[in-house]
């Protein structure tokens, strides 16, 4: 009896996995083609929240000639480094103009993200190239959106998602009720890998 018991487990198990494989190709996939914008706060107190939405309101005004006319990750990313400088010197300007003494950095990274609602889309959990601006010490709540495609508020056009993403993909990006579940499981399964790689 134990033997069946473990057979069917390891059968529900091979049987999930395969249903998933393609819509976690697609979630792969997505996280392939997109380039995020991540501004963590100083600290979860009101006056820090609001500076980081202050620079995150600024700095995608700064920023929207430079990624605007981006027709790629690649272009979009290769933006950022271009500009990294700027974009830092600029963030820190509105942290000092706003009476606040903390250091800003900014940098392009590879990093892990849980599964995001923005707006009315979902982006499945795993690593993403990101934009990353990290206001004094770090310990606030942060905000995100998406460079590439433009889908940060005001930067965002329309029909950018269907330039990048194929008919699927953009369905699980937009249809986040249907893939609920999915989302939770590659959630899960992300949460696995990165701990052991």
């Amino acid at each position: 009896m134990r033997i069946f018991i473990k057979a069917l487990a390891c059968s529900l198990i091979v049987s999930c996995v395969l249903s998933l494989n393609g819509f976690y190709g697609a979630c792969r996939d997505i996280r392939e083609e997109v380039f995020r914008l991540h501004i963590i706060a100083n600290s979860d107190s009101t006056e820090d929240q609001e500076l980081k939405l202050k620079v995150r309101d600024r700095l995608l005004e700064y920023t929207n000639d430079a990624f605007k006319e981006c027709r790629s990750k690649e272009e979009a990313i290769a933006a950022a480094k271009a500009n990294i400088r700027n974009i830092r010197s600029y963030a820190q300007k509105i942290v000092y103009d706003s009476g606040f003494d903390y250091t800003v950095d900014a940098y392009v990274t590879n990093m892990n993200f849980d599964t995001r609602i923005y707006d009315n889309l979902t982006l499945p959990a795993g690593e993403y190239d990101a934009l990353r601006i990290v206001i004094g010490s770090a310990e606030g709540h942060n905000w995100w959106c998406v460079l590439f495609p433009v889908l940060c508020i005001p930067a965002s056009t329309e029909n950018t998602l269907s330039e990048v993403m194929n008919k699927k993909e953009e369905d699980i990006v937009k249809d986040s009720d249907e893939y609920e579940v999915g989302f939770k499981i590659v959630e899960v399964f992300e949460f696995f890998c990165s701990l052991f790689g």
